[in-house]
């Protein structure tokens, strides 16, 4: 039997991209992605579009769609991302985070509610890593020492990405945590979703789809690397960290699950890289990424939805 995994890369306001992609599969297989998936692993705005599509309504079926997740982005992303003239001038450099987090929960409670990790449609691995502790911390759906955290306490801390939302404290297990967004270590968690999937599913067959955000190719020229002091290499390095595990995890991958494993991405070519560009022009530039990647990827699309049909 073969058993279907999905990853969603990290992004900020770019998880509109793969929200896009994963509406399109929902249309060529008429299924849910709920529905198609036994696994669904993801770090960052992956986890709000995973966690969306698997939060049951009252029936028991799925709240949202991915056009609703995409929807999601376009309401609610200039507001999460909403800052004042204090977080954005240089004082924010010593005294905050860009944006205050007040934000962002209240878009995930209005989302999410008071709905429990453990209620999700299928098995959902989050990451997360916790800087009290100093090692990476993942949310496992299906684990009972931490399924009963509440959903939008999972996705707070995912995506409290270092410098842009202060950490997440939450004390599980009589454990106290202080966790950021699972970018800093798996920005790309494909290799983490085939880690788990072969625990839970020792017998079976794997095929994993890993979606992506969109590639850049932002590069920082020696001339200006070797300037940098502590303050001036916060951002670049962020960068780095997030993007660096991307093409790696891809790599391994291709190594070892070659004919099981199918990768959508796509350099970006008009949108901005930028996890917090929340301008309406950048949004439009999102949603065109999206469709060409959609495009650019045709044969690996119509490969997978070929197989779930």
């Amino acid at each position: 039997m073969i058993k279907y995994i999905l990853s969603v890369d990290g992004g900020g306001i770019r998880g509109i991209i793969p929200a896009i992609i994963l509406a399109e599969i929902e249309k060529r297989t008429r299924r849910t992605i709920a529905e198609i998936f036994n696994l669904m692993a993801e770090t960052s705005t992956g986890g709000i579009v995973v966690a969306g599509l698997c939060k049951k309504d009252k029936q028991g079926n799925p709240q949202y769609s991915a056009n609703d997740l995409v929807e999601l982005y376009q309401k609610y992303g200039s507001y999460i991302f909403k800052s004042s003239f204090f977080r954005r001038s240089i004082l924010s450099w010593f005294n905050c985070t860009q944006y205050p987090h007040k934000n962002i929960e209240y878009v995930l409670h209005k989302y999410f509610g008071n709905d429990v990790f453990k209620n999700t449609l299928s098995n959902v691995l989050i990451t997360s890593y916790d800087i009290h502790n100093n090692c990476p911390f993942f949310f496992k759906s299906w684990k009972e020492d931490r399924n009963f955290i509440k959903l939008r306490d999972v996705l707070r801390a995912a995506t409290a990405a270092p410098t842009y939302f202060a950490p997440k404290y939450l004390k599980i297990n009589h454990k106290e945590m202080v966790l950021v967004d699972g970018g800093v270590f798996a920005n790309n968690p494909a290799a983490c979703a085939y880690a788990s999937g072969k625990r839970l599913f020792p017998n079976d067959d794997i095929l994993l789809l890993s979606v992506g955000t969109g590639r850049t190719d932002r590069s920082i020229e020696y001339a200006n690397s070797k300037r940098f002091g502590k303050i001036g290499w916060i951002k670049p390095l962020i960068h780095v960290m997030f993007s660096s595990s991307l093409d790696a995890v891809n790599y391994q991958l291709n190594q070892v699950i070659a004919d099981k494993y199918i990768r959508i991405q796509s350099q970006l070519k008009i949108a901005s890289p930028d996890m917090d560009n929340i301008t309406s022009k950048n949004i439009k530039s999102l949603q065109q990424e999206a469709n060409a990647m959609i495009e650019d990827n045709q044969k690996a699309i119509e490969k997978f939805c070929d197989v779930i049909s």
